[in-house]
């Protein structure tokens, strides 16, 4: 395959995933703020600007952390090249260049949301915030099942999982970060009813809610640790997306008959999840831990572009 084309399918996938994640973030706290009864002026929407990683470039043009603000920048805004209209506008380029890759079905779903994005921009304001986000999340999952149904399990395709599973163990790593390190006002919340309608939304916003209610019969910060991080099924949990983003990496390896440096940092970061308990990141510190996982997840990208694209 060629390295163009493979870069073109792991970044579309990417951006999809990351526009996704997005769209659940803001919903979510949409959602949070009717749960809390709190006015949108009083409403927490500095952390999802910090769960994107793009504080520095809000604060350039924005005064305020307002919901108006936040969801632009989020949603609507094409200076922020992690915007959902940023991030569909890159998954349709990078698709347009691998049409005769990928389904033909994948295509107009991908062509569809950008002039379903384009369209809504066009606009004002959102009319109705939730349907949009709803249609985003719901038009990425059908992108996903089509990637899994239609397309052939072959190399294009474990290029397309790399993406899609590391871009995953990002946003999941980010949004954990960010409720434990920003959003709760203060110790004396912790464990209160409060902190679980917090610690609710975080689930929430990676789909993990009903699967983690599930397993455990309260909703508390040690647990929404190890659910998000260490378990092994959950989809959207560090594990999960390192394991199966492995997996992949090891099929494309295998056709050209050597290891490649992507490899040995990707067992790297793996072995970091398998060496520690919740126990031990907790006592060293989470942010301390979501900090060094970032660090070599973002190693590991920098190496898979060194195999395979550069």
């Amino acid at each position: 395959m060629l390295s163009r084309v493979a870069n073109s399918i792991y970044w579309m996938c990417r951006y999809l995933e990351r526009a996704e994640n997005v769209a659940r973030f803001v919903n979510v706290n949409l959602h949070l703020m009717l749960d809390l009864g709190q006015s949108p002026e009083n409403a927490q929407w500095h952390p999802l600007v910090a769960a994107s990683g793009d504080e520095a470039d809000f604060a350039k043009r924005y005064k305020h952390s307002t919901e108006r603000n936040v969801i632009r920048f989020l949603t609507f805004d094409e200076k922020n090249p992690n915007s959902i209209l940023s991030c569909i506008d890159a998954a349709r380029e990078n698709g347009r260049t691998v049409r005769e890759v990928i389904p033909s079905d994948m295509w107009e779903q991908i062509n569809e949301l950008y002039h379903f994005v384009h369209k809504e921009s066009r606009k004002r304001s959102l009319t109705d915030p939730q349907g949009f986000y709803a249609h985003i999340r719901f038009a990425n999952y059908l992108f996903t099942g089509l990637l899994e149904n239609a397309m052939s399990h072959g190399e294009a395709w474990h290029f397309a999982r790399m993406g899609t599973m590391l871009e995953r163990a990002d946003k999941t790593a980010r949004i954990l970060d960010v409720k434990y390190f920003l959003l709760l006002p203060g110790l004396e919340y912790v464990d209160s009813p409060y902190d679980a309608v917090q610690w609710g939304a975080v689930l929430k916003s990676v789909n993990a809610f009903e699967m983690y209610r599930k397993q455990f019969q309260r909703i508390n910060y040690k647990d929404v640790a190890r659910f998000m991080i260490f378990d092994p099924c959950f989809p959207r949990s560090l594990m999960y997306c390192i394991s199966a983003a492995e997996r992949s990496l090891r099929a494309v390896a295998a056709q050209g008959k050597s290891d490649s440096p992507a490899q040995a940092e990707m067992a790297i970061l793996r072995n970091m999840l398998n060496a520690t308990t919740i126990e031990a990141v907790l006592k060293n510190g989470l942010h301390e831990f979501i900090d060094a996982f970032q660090f070599n997840l973002n190693i590991v990208d920098q190496a898979i572009y060194r195999s395979f694209f550069g």
